[in-house]
């Protein structure tokens, strides 16, 4: 292909040189390599005379974005969430968007079961103890925490990742699964999981650990309060590797503060990475900084996802995930 003709894309976000590489090779390509997110104005400056963008999960894409940048023709992301994206304004522009679905759920349902586990036992809690010099005798009840094995695990979002958190709970530690979601389950799904549907307000009652995995959208905007909060147990426990959003983080940090709730694991944060102040004053909770899906392979097999997309939405063929491929109809 004629080098001074070939498609020119922004890559926003620093990435794997190898897939910049891989780029390079079908396009003319600009990169932003830095861990900072560009702003909406300063992404519209950077895409002009741009025909694709490679993103992360904060870059805003919003419509006055797609206005300002008439050459934009694809939007493809590395991540499975894309709330920073407006998919209907890229549409109605003949914008295909994509992200990248199914290459993080076991790593993220790794993690999620990991988190839940440091939170259920006070992994964490008891490090800093230990590191700061206050062990200096064996009590009975020492960071006693609660099971996991035998417990009842409540699962609020069963898709694919709450399905690989479920396997997880039910195969490894015996534990009783129950969840609420958007769509219920076939029954055979249901059977072969061993999992029970209920109503969240049932789920938020009986939940042992309770393990949130919702995508983000106006309508699961807080959908765990203080009034959610309210119906668990005392001896409950939260862990969220959803989206910051889905959680009140002010009411979770009340309930925590009050032992309304055992205690909780976070992964993501509303206005991350900003994290509310009054989390970072409890000790019952366990804070992460939004790496579910952060292992080497993982990661990487998220940005070639998102290079191949690019790929196919600009120089030809069928991109594998994406969002709105009814735009690429003729």
């Amino acid at each position: 292909m004629n080098a001074s003709k070939r498609p020119r894309v922004l890559v926003a976000r620093r990435i794997f040189p190898s897939v910049v590489a891989r780029l390079r090779e079908h396009f003319e390509v600009d990169t932003h390599d830095s861990d900072t997110a560009l702003s909406q104005a300063e992404l519209i400056a950077r895409l002009q005379g741009c025909q694709g963008v490679f993103v992360a999960g904060t870059e805003p894409i919003t419509g006055e974005l797609i206005a300002a940048c008439p050459g934009l023709k694809a939007v493809c992301s590395m991540a499975v969430g894309y709330n920073n994206i407006d998919v209907p304004a890229c549409t109605a522009r003949g914008v295909l968007v994509s992200n990248a679905p199914g290459v993080l759920t076991e790593t993220t349902a790794d993690f999620g079961f990991a988190l839940m586990m440091a939170t259920a036992r006070r992994i964490t809690e008891s490090e800093r103890y230990l590191r700061c010099g206050e062990w200096t005798t064996w009590q009975v009840d020492l960071f006693a925490g609660a099971d996991i094995h035998g417990a009842t695990l409540g699962i609020l979002g069963m898709g694919r990742i709450g399905q690989a958190i479920a396997r997880r709970g039910a195969l490894g530690f015996g534990m009783k699964l129950a969840y609420h979601n958007r769509s219920r389950l076939s029954e055979a799904e249901e059977a072969e999981l061993g999992a029970r549907y209920l109503s969240k307000e049932a789920l938020l009652r009986e939940a042992d650990h309770l393990v949130i995995v919702v995508p983000y959208s106006p309508a699961s905007h807080h959908l765990i309060g203080a009034a959610e909060l309210a119906l668990m147990k005392p001896s409950a426990t939260l862990t969220n590797v959803a989206r910051g959003g889905v959680v009140d983080d002010a009411a979770l940090a009340r309930a925590l503060h009050e032992r309304r709730i055992a205690a909780a694991g976070l992964d993501v944060y509303e206005g991350e990475p900003a994290v509310h102040p009054d989390l970072l004053t409890v000790p019952n909770v366990v804070l992460t900084p939004h790496i579910a899906s952060a292992s080497g392979p993982t990661r990487l097999a998220m940005c070639e996802l998102a290079a191949s997309n690019l790929i196919a939405a600009l120089i030809g063929g069928t991109p594998p995930t994406a969002l709105n491929s009814q735009v690429l109809q003729p």
